[in-house]
């Protein structure tokens, strides 16, 4: 898996019909433009929404620890599971839903921490979300075990720094594609 190319989640028809996915037209996505132009929006919420509405694609490097961490598996926006199984890096529409799902939940559980998404508040967010749960003292060891992973040697933390819209707006890619019956090739 080729990490350091940066990464790729393009809109695809479901299924492919020829040897090759077909990419979905921007047109798909145009409406996700009227999000850039929204006043006090945030620069990097305006510059996702506008480059989605452009290009039905998302760049997805940056996310790419985040959703890993909230989806609790490895490799979610480079589609692994798929590429091992069908030889396609391909998150097919149901996947989609999955993804869109697990951030549209962290995105409404982080409103109370305000609209900066650091990788404190990101922790803050998923202790309260299993603290209520059945396994409440095993999801909270196993959620320290991958908090712990993702720090340097130093013991620093990644430096994330999303807006909450920003991933609302990445969230809404992911439904989108899964409301439409699209999949996302990861390219990389």
């Amino acid at each position: 898996m080729a990490l350091d190319k940066g990464l790729d989640n393009v809109a695809v028809h479901w299924p492919r019909t020829n040897r090759f996915y077909d990419p979905v037209a921007p047109a798909e996505f145009v409406d996700f433009g009227a999000v850039a132009d929204a006043p006090d929006i945030a620069a990097p919420t305006g510059a996702l929404a506008l480059h989605i509405a452009k290009t039905g694609t998302v760049r997805a490097t940056a996310y790419t620890e985040l959703v890993d961490l909230l989806l609790g598996l490895e490799g979610v926006l480079y589609a692994t599971d798929a590429a091992a199984e069908d030889e396609d890096p391909v998150i097919d529409p149901d996947g989609c839903a999955w993804i869109a799902g697990g951030l549209e939940r962290f995105v409404d559980g982080h409103q109370p921490y305000g609209d900066l998404v650091t990788f404190d508040s990101v922790a803050d967010v998923m202790r309260a979300a299993v603290t209520g749960g059945r396994l409440a003292e095993q999801q909270l060891r196993w959620l320290d075990q991958r908090l712990a992973a993702l720090r340097d040697e130093a013991g620093n933390a990644p430096h994330w720094s999303f807006a909450r819209t920003e991933l609302a707006v990445l969230s809404g890619f992911y439904r989108r594609c899964a409301e439409r019956g699209f999949a996302v090739f990861a390219d990389y």
